[in-house]
């Protein structure tokens, strides 16, 4: 399969999240197939318009945000030299998930201090950052009409993404913009999805994974932190 871009995601295991998660957001990455949606009650719009942003990516955590190949590398010199760096890094213990609403949006996030993700998570974007081409003028251009901090379009020129290094937040991305409908959606999700969230919260592996011409990404390799 020909991939666009590259990434390292934390996604988790085989088990009950990994399946609802998939089930919810309607792709598996794994499988590269679409799943039928699961039946919730309440909700305010269709499960398919809530996950239509998400969807492509599966249901993950960004450690190192997509990025187009460098000139001179490859897809197997990533794999090796992420598979080289995670015999560096130790496994990480958090205190766990939670639901939480995120501007207009909702997802996963850390329920308590998420700095040793955040070293790690930046320990990753350093190291393979010789593999990352430059982001277009375009894609920069794209990027500022968040209105960026001057930090974080320092961070941007630098690495690529605004949002890393100091400026990252580590969160598992559940809908698009919700507007009105957010505390509905929360409401009508967390007696589903709550008691599947781990407690306490471990990342011991990092996933790569590729964008397909489509847009939507597959997973290709899992590397267990080994340090």
């Amino acid at each position: 399969m020909q991939f666009q871009r590259y990434g390292v995601y934390y996604t988790p295991h085989p088990g009950a999240l990994a399946d609802f998660g998939k089930s919810w957001l309607g792709w598996d990455p794994v499988s590269g197939k679409t799943v039928a949606h699961p039946e919730i009650d309440g909700l305010p719009r269709l499960i398919a318009e809530i996950t239509a942003t998400p969807r492509k990516y599966g249901l993950h955590g960004t450690i190192k945000p997509p990025f187009v190949l460098a000139d001179g590398t490859d897809v197997d010199g990533l794999a090796a030299q992420l598979d080289t760096l995670c015999a560096t890094l130790t496994p990480i213990t958090l205190e766990g998930l939670v639901l939480a609403r995120l501007g207009g949006f909702i997802a996963l996030k850390i329920d308590g201090d998420q700095a040793p993700l955040a070293d790690l998570a930046g320990a990753v974007v350093r190291e393979l950052d010789a593999f990352r081409a430059p982001p277009t003028d375009a894609e920069l251009m794209r990027r500022r009409k968040a209105n960026l901090s001057a930090r974080q379009d320092a961070l941007l020129t630098q690495w690529g993404y605004p949002y890393v290094m100091e400026e990252f937040r580590f969160h598992i991305t559940l809908s698009g913009r919700l507007g009105r409908d957010v505390e509905a959606t929360m409401e009508a999700l967390a007696p589903h999805i709550t008691p599947l969230l781990p407690r306490p919260f471990e990342v011991d592996s990092l996933t790569l994974v590729g964008e397909d011409l489509d847009g939507k990404f597959h997973e290709i390799h899992r590397q267990a932190l080994t340090g």
